[in-house]
């Protein structure tokens, strides 16, 4: 198995999706766009997960030089239409819904830290969330959140934010959480961009808050997640398989 990331800046990192692929010993590369690396016109990879990042999908050239989200859109309608695995985290679910049609929007409320999510009807129906509770804690540090296309579906929502789990398609999902966060991310976070927690908000948590809190339950069902995906990808290609 193949992972391939396109992380947008340095302390918005893989996280728990890169412990989870080194723990099952899959290959990893990575565009790292802060670098000014290209984004790759091939979709080379099994998976391609799009991490956050302070950008939107509207966010030009000229205001983030090494952002180019119109390459980051045509790489993922490249893999979704090689019927390969998508991921998008934050930004890069914003990013997913739009290579399929569908704009971002303003989330309701800004969301800063975890908060309390809870599965739809959609999510409770489909198996790769079968060891989610209805009720979980989600990493947040967002404004925006994914549009949705005629056959999305919303899998999990919460009070600030309609739209944090969406699926575009048996292999696409956009994850408006961070389910990813690690201490040592939010760390990051706080020192790089703690200042944005000042405005405040009823889902703005304080720097302390976020450097309290546990993270691995979240990392733990965001595996539960991955090794479901991935599962489902492994039997599409062995049952399409030549005999």
């Amino acid at each position: 198995m193949n992972i391939h990331f396109i992380q947008q800046d340095d302390w918005v990192a893989p996280g728990a999706f890169e412990t989870w692929a080194r723990d099952r010993g899959y290959a990893i590369s990575m565009t790292r766009c802060w670098q000014f690396e290209p984004v790759p016109e091939t979709a080379d990879a099994d998976i391609l997960i799009v991490l956050g990042g302070f950008q939107c999908p509207a966010t030009t050239r000229l205001e983030c030089a090494y952002f180019d989200a119109p390459a980051q859109k045509a790489l993922i309608r490249r893999y979704a239409e090689s019927g390969k695995m998508v991921v998008g985290v934050c930004l890069g679910a914003q990013l997913l819904g739009e290579a399929l049609g569908a704009p971002y929007a303003h989330s309701p409320e800004r969301e800063v830290g975890p908060v309390e999510a809870r599965l739809t009807p959609a999510g409770r129906a489909d198996p790769l969330f079968a060891a989610f509770p209805d009720t979980f804690l989600a990493g947040e540090w967002h404004n925006d959140m994914p549009g949705l296309t005629v056959d999305s579906a919303v899998l999990a929502e919460s009070d600030g934010c309609p739209r944090q789990i969406v699926r575009y398609g048996p292999l696409l999902y956009g994850f408006q959480t961070h389910m990813e966060l690690t201490h040592e991310i939010v760390a990051a976070g706080v020192r790089d961009a703690g200042g944005t927690l000042n405005g405040g908000g009823r889902y703005v948590q304080t720097a302390e808050e976020l450097l309290a809190f546990d993270y691995t339950e979240m990392n733990a069902l965001l595996a539960s997640f991955l090794d479901a995906l991935t599962a489902r990808y492994l039997g599409r290609n062995e049952s399409t398989a030549p005999a």
